[in-house]
């Protein structure tokens, strides 16, 4: 009974704080200190009858025991009031027998004791014979009182009414308000766990359909042997993907790879061949499938497909409501919208609808990672003061839990099993293992005291191991100074076990140990990616824990780096401002390049009044993929920009502006777990904003 009222009261809390009602929080604290029913803590109302024992406070030991009798005796049965009348004469007894074991105040406080209850006392049966105890010399060698005396007596009633208070308090609903309290908090935990078991249970679904695909064989370069013939794309997702997207002469590079790394439920990023009328029968039979219009909901995005009735169409959708007409008149004006409805294939200007914009404003400086969970269920973010919010947007926008660090905090990642876990990384040489839902710290790994600025960190898929990136202090001995030194400072790349928690190597870092400044796993952990200062992307292989290839990426840093949806391509942002895509099939082949604005690569700028300045360095992650890989958001001044890939020039197309900020974005994430739909934005002044989207086409 206890805890759940102290969960009752800590929710009250949070709900007060999340609205801002300080001074009703205020209160409330204050009343809790006051509070005569202790929280219903059987050990403190006892604790507070014996103070009034000990303290002589008759008055005060009747007023306590006849607010319990008003607020939670007279709730009884009639049959238990016998029992509390027990109990209420030991107390009494209990009390006098204090009296008279205090010499200093024997005589007088006894004889007041009889003299303010002679009225109520002198007709009860059971308190006759006591009346004549202040006038006997030695009470407690009286047979009739000597028992009385025992500790084993005090000790009998303190325990009996410690167990009738318990009982009692089981059997109570919690504060006669919410009488289904308990039975909601396991409801709730128990619709949880079956959430998690049936998106358990889809992916696998969606992963046993897919694994029956075959995959093209290519001629590869410097990748290992087991991965020659894989393709992380079967021609059966190709044939589904083919039937509803627009016509591209240009075709993606050799994508004969990773057969063995299933996808989620996702498509193969870039433009296919179109299809006509002419079409064959196989390539449509996937549309007729589908009910004539059917209206799918994913998360935060809602999705209309029209399904064609005619043989020769390849498929439309349908946008929501008003956005309808104005979709379809800008399409009617486009060069590539008119290019598909000539060839009955789809429309795809205007891929997304900006439905509502939230904002999280519980920081008060700048952001310098925002990481969305696995599940995407919870978001976990980190200012540059080093201090951590974890915190839900769905059903309700909500903080969860707040972590302060004495050491500087400079990199998060959460962890994939079980995803309730985060990593942090300091800026003196540690990472810590946080539980989100028990609000504690599980470990704390001393990583290299040469090397104390933990950079980069990066989960494998699998949960059993984590990257680690550790530099060494810069020249100026700031742990995140503002531009970095020209010249790369020393760095490591360790690999630790989670479980064991002990590093299990240090990775080689050609032609000189150098910081890595970020770093991402493909789908299965077979393979590492890593951005370093010196300007190198380096692949590793995660079977051989050995570098697979690298090549000079960036003139500068490269400050963030993603493997393609496909995973035959990785695409990284550099110090030099540019965009690259690489194939990995041939070491330091660029398939698009593309220069971006500063504000999109950064280092970034917030200016003031008088002259004021603010520099910060990337830190996180600067632009992250749909769940299709079709399209991807970037940093901006104002706030965050949706690009659609191309394979032509240029590498980009702009497709919508999610805007909101009054300062320079400089971290985003695109929560992905089922489909795409939220979209995260946080910028220099602490603001986070969480942008939902409407998917107009499949």
């Amino acid at each position: 009974m206890g805890s759940a009222v102290e969960r009752t009261d800590e929710h009250v809390r949070e709900y007060l704080m999340y609205r801002g009602f300080t001074s009703t929080m205020k209160h409330l604290d204050t009343e809790i200190k006051a509070d005569k029913e202790k929280g219903f803590r059987v050990d403190k109302i006892i604790d507070q009858l014996q103070q009034f024992v000990l303290n002589f406070d008759l008055f005060g030991l009747k007023e306590y025991w006849l607010y319990l009798d008003r607020r939670l005796f007279c709730r009884l049965e009639d049959v238990y009031r016998s029992t509390v009348n027990k109990l209420r004469t030991s107390l009494y007894r209990y009390y006098v027998i204090n009296t008279i074991q205090v010499t200093s105040c024997r005589a007088r406080k006894t004889q007041e004791f009889f003299q303010k209850q002679a009225l109520e006392l002198q007709s009860q049966v059971e308190w006759r014979d006591w009346f004549i105890l202040p006038f006997i010399p030695t009470p407690e060698q009286n047979p009739a009182f000597s028992p009385y005396f025992s500790r084993q007596w005090s000790d009998t009633f303190l325990v009996s009414l410690h167990n009738f208070l318990s009982v009692l308090f089981q059997c109570m609903h919690i504060l006669w308000l919410n009488p289904h309290f308990d039975a909601e908090v396991q409801k709730m935990t128990s619709l949880t766990e079956e959430n998690e078991q049936l998106r358990q249970l889809l992916f696998v679904l969606q992963t046993e359909s897919r694994d029956q695909r075959e995959g093209d064989v290519m001629v590869h370069h410097k990748l290992p042997v087991y991965v020659q013939n894989m393709d992380r794309l079967g021609d059966t997702e190709l044939d589904l993907v083919s039937s509803q997207r627009p016509v591209s002469t240009t075709t993606t590079s050799s994508r004969n790879f990773f057969s063995t790394f299933l996808p989620q439920g996702r498509r193969t990023p870039g433009k296919v061949p179109q299809f006509t009328t002419g079409s064959s029968p196989s390539q449509l039979a996937v549309g007729r499938k589908d009910p004539p219009t059917n209206l799918v909901r994913v998360g935060h995005v809602f999705k209309r497909l029209k399904t064609p009735e005619k043989k020769g169409d390849a498929g439309e959708v349908e946008p929501l409501g008003e956005a309808s007409s104005d979709s379809l008149d800008s399409c009617s004006n486009s060069r590539s919208c008119g290019g598909a409805a000539e060839g009955g294939g789809l429309s795809v200007e205007q891929p997304f609808i900006k439905l509502s914009q939230e904002e999280y404003g519980e920081h008060h400086s700048s952001i310098m990672h925002c990481r969305v969970d696995c599940s995407g269920r919870r978001v976990a973010s980190l200012d540059v003061d080093g201090v951590i919010k974890v915190w839900s947007f769905n059903p309700i926008m909500q903080t969860k839990a707040t972590i302060m660090s004495k050491s500087p905090l400079l990199s998060l990642e959460w962890a994939t099993k079980p995803d309730r876990l985060l990593l942090l990384g300091s800026g003196v040489g540690t990472v810590r293992l946080y539980d989100t839902d028990a609000k504690k710290n599980l470990y704390e790994m001393n990583i290299d005291e040469t090397h104390p600025r933990i950079l980069s960190l990066a989960c494998s898929p699998s949960g059993s191991s984590f990257v680690c990136s550790a530099a060494a202090l810069s020249r100026s001995g700031s742990v995140d100074s503002a531009p970095r030194l020209p010249i790369p400072v020393s760095g490591q790349l360790l690999l630790w076990d989670t479980k064991t928690v002990k590093q299990q190597l240090q990775f080689s870092l050609e032609p000189e140990p150098v910081a890595i400044n970020c770093t991402a796993f493909n789908h299965n952990g077979n393979l590492l990616v890593t951005g370093a200062a010196d300007g190198v992307i380096r692949l590793f292989d995660m079977q051989r824990y050995e570098s697979a290839m690298s090549w000079r990426a960036h003139d500068g840093e490269v400050y963030s780096v993603e493997f393609s949806y496909d995973e035959n391509t990785v695409f990284s942002i550099g110090e030099d401002g540019k965009f690259i895509q690489w194939n990995i099939h041939r070491c330091g082949v660029k398939q698009s390049d593309q220069v971006l604005p500063q504000d999109a690569t950064g280092p970034f700028i917030l200016s003031g009044y008088s002259g004021y300045k603010q520099v910060q360095v990337p830190r996180g992650r600067l632009f992250a993929f749909d769940s299709e890989g079709q399209h991807v958001l970037t940093c901006s001044s104002t706030g965050g920009l949706i690009y659609r890939l191309t394979n032509g020039e240029p590498a980009l197309e702009s497709v919508l502006s999610l805007g909101g900020h009054k300062a320079p974005v400089v971290t985003v994430d695109w929560c992905s777990a089922v489909d795409c739909g939220t979209c995260l934005t946080a910028s220099m002044d602490g603001k986070i904003k969480l942008s939902t989207l409407l998917a107009q086409k499949s």
